[in-house]
Order: C-alpha cells, then structure tokens, then sequence
C-alpha cells in the first residue's frame, strides 16, 4: 500500500508568552527613549557655529580697544545662537519631528540658566576691569549649559559640554591679566571654534546630520 504524504507544511509553534511580553516591553522602551531625547542638535550646524567662532578670534585678535573686542564676540555669540537654533529646525523638519517637542524644552530649560548667569558675569566682569577673566568664565558656563542640557541628548553632547569645561578652568587658571587680549582670542578660538567643530562633525556622522 502507498503512503499518501501530505504537502502542507506544519504549523508553526505558537511564540512563547513571555517572548512577546519581551517584545513589547522592549518596543515600550525604545518609544519613550526616542521621545525622552533630544535628537534634533545640529552637527552641521555646530560645524558652522565653530567656523564662524574661528573667523571671529582673527578677527577680534586686531581690535585695538578692549570695548571693541568684548562687542566682537558678543556678536559672534547671537550669529551662533541665530545659527544653531535655525540648524536645529532644518535638522528636525528633516527627520519629521516637532521642532518643540517636550524634550527639546528640557534641553532649552536646562541650557539657558548656565548662558544667562554667564551674561551678567559678564557685565560684573567689565565694570570691574577683569576682562581677562571673562574668556574662562564664558566657556566654564556654556560647558556646564551643554552638560546640563546635554543630559537630554545624544550622549557626545555631555562629554563636549565637558571639554569646555576642562578648557574654560584651565583658561581662568592660565590666561595672563595683561592688556593683550591675543591669549583671550586663542582660548575662544580653540573652544567654540575647534570644539564645536569637532563635535559638530562627530554628531553629523554619528547621528544624521
């Protein structure tokens, strides 16, 4: 007698419970880890906002008066922050995320407090004639900014808010009270020029532009 064969295939067996509890959970975390990060900072645009910081130090390098210096870098400071900001809402139009999403309002919050101590620093700094102080102070507090701020994004973000701060001590330790501010530019120059640089590529590389 012939054996008949049958040519369906078998059932496969069910998936354990648990493994899609495992799935679902996973899926669950990876959510709220998207929606709990700030993915939008610019690595583009932070490689601009160091261009732009080392045109501003040769350039500054030349003022002859310590007024015009200070006026130099404050506006490189709103030409950086007006690139940044227009960097972040390319970056998240892009990736089709809300641009004022919950986290890119706890990086901001977090961000600013460190930038708006560092404004009136700056104004006590000037009236008491310690220009040569207000280098270090300036990146020691957009370090601690972007640290904080950082907590809520990619993780290279944290660790450059760090190298400014590193850098930003050793420029209040080292940085020489002398009528020449040529050391001043140097030390800008070398953070939120070369810093923000490298970093800025670091980011587009590893996290979409």
């Amino acid at each position: 007698m012939a054996l008949v064969r049958s040519f369906r295939k078998p059932t496969p067996e069910p998936l354990p419970m648990h493994a899609h509890a495992i799935d679902n959970l996973r899926y669950i975390r990876e959510t709220m880890e998207r929606a709990g990060s700030f993915t939008a900072v610019p690595g583009w645009g932070g490689v601009a906002m160091g261009v732009t910081a080392l045109a501003t130090a040769a350039f500054a390098s030349h003022a002859t008066a310590r007024g015009w210096w200070l006026a130099i870098w404050l506006c490189e400071g709103a030409v950086a922050i007006g690139v940044g900001i227009f960097a972040m809402w390319r970056k998240a139009l892009a990736a089709g995320l809300p641009f004022w999403s919950p986290a890119a309002r706890k990086f901001l919050f977090s961000f600013l407090p460190p930038l708006i101590a560092g404004a009136i620093l700056t104004l006590a700094l000037w009236r008491a004639g310690a220009v040569a102080a207000i280098p270090g102070t300036w990146l020691m507090l957009y370090g601690a900014g972007v640290i904080t701020g950082g907590t809520f994004s990619v993780p290279a973000i944290p660790v450059m808010g760090a190298c400014f701060l590193v850098e930003g001590a050793a420029a209040s330790l080292l940085l020489p009270n002398a009528a020449s501010l040529i050391w001043a530019d140097v030390w800008l120059g070398a953070g939120f020029g070369g810093l923000h640089i490298l970093f800025g590529a670091i980011v587009a590389r590893r996290y979409g532009g």
